[in-house]
């Protein structure tokens, strides 16, 4: 076998798709289904379940993948390490985020200084940034949950409270703080499965023993806020987002629990070798965010 049908076979492993992995390869689909079969009788079983056009990695495969992610992972990290080694002026770094306005100021202050540096970045939930660390599809995740993983580690970037905004309009509008049992039935703008803001809005909820009632779900905090603007519900917002303008249409308010807060951190995985591009832009996002962080409120 060679690497070129390993990397393959990563990919269809990983997408279970052997168009969809022909596509993201560049290479024709017959080609690529060639390679498999030679893989797979090289290796004297098959790797993957047949059915019509669909594809399913058997437990076979499943053994096998861990094997070759772990090998080509080995080959990338040593590849990117004598880069490092040989001071190339260049490098390349991928970032998850579940919202991708956190990374704004830091990229702002970031891409000028480091004009070879190849930023990627991908939109994703908590569980997706796991994997993606895991797979080595990203170096970075920037997320406000723990990701889960023995070697994942973490830096927090940012404490704050998290609160609710309501139209100007709303009835709660004229206060400076409420509870949560005074938000019970309103209509609630908030993120899908998966997102932070989701799983905090429901954690409260469920501690509370109300009953959520959800009209509206995106992935973009910033996308909420103009909802609320426009009227349509009520959504609890990061309050970093004070610091990016206010609607006067819209009324920031104080949520009467120590819960309702968001701990936003970046992490990668300890055991692979993180290039000196995602060192640099790991450490200058932990700079940028602690220079301008406030006290945390009590």
């Amino acid at each position: 076998m060679d690497l070129l049908a390993l990397r393959y076979f990563q990919t269809v492993a990983r997408l279970e798709h052997v168009g969809r992995a022909a596509e993201k390869l560049r290479v024709a689909q017959p080609s690529l289904s060639r390679t498999l079969a030679r893989l797979e009788n090289d290796l004297g079983v098959p790797l993957f379940d047949r059915h019509g056009r669909r594809i399913r990695l058997n437990r076979f495969g499943t053994a096998f993948l861990r094997r070759v992610d772990r090998a080509l992972g080995e080959l990338d990290d040593a590849r990117q390490e004598l880069d490092d080694a040989a001071g190339l002026d260049r490098g390349a770094v991928t970032v998850a985020a579940e919202s991708l306005l956190v990374l704004t100021e830091p990229l702002r202050t970031f891409v000028p200084g480091h004009p070879l540096v190849d930023v990627r970045l991908s939109q994703s939930s908590g569980e997706g940034m796991a994997e993606k660390l895991l797979s080595g599809d990203a170096d970075l995740c920037v997320t406000s949950q723990p990701l889960s993983g023995t070697d994942i580690h973490s830096r927090v970037l940012l404490d704050e409270k998290v609160m609710l905004c309501v139209p100007s309009g709303h009835r709660l509008a004229g206060r400076g703080h409420v509870g949560l049992a005074d938000l019970e039935g309103e209509p609630f703008l908030t993120t899908r499965p998966g997102y932070w803001q989701r799983a905090l809005v429901d954690r409260l909820f469920a501690k509370a023993g109300l009953e959520l009632h959800v009209v509206c779900e995106g992935d973009e905090a910033a996308v909420l806020f103009q909802l609320v603007d426009a009227g349509l519900g009520i959504a609890l917002v990061p309050s970093l987002g004070l610091r990016a303008g206010t609607s006067p249409t819209v009324v920031w308010l104080d949520v009467d629990d120590p819960d309702c807060r968001r701990v936003l951190s970046v992490a990668w995985r300890e055991t692979t070798y993180l290039s000196v591009a995602a060192q640099r832009f790991r450490d200058h996002i932990i700079d940028c965010f602690h220079a301008r962080a406030e006290p945390r409120s009590r």
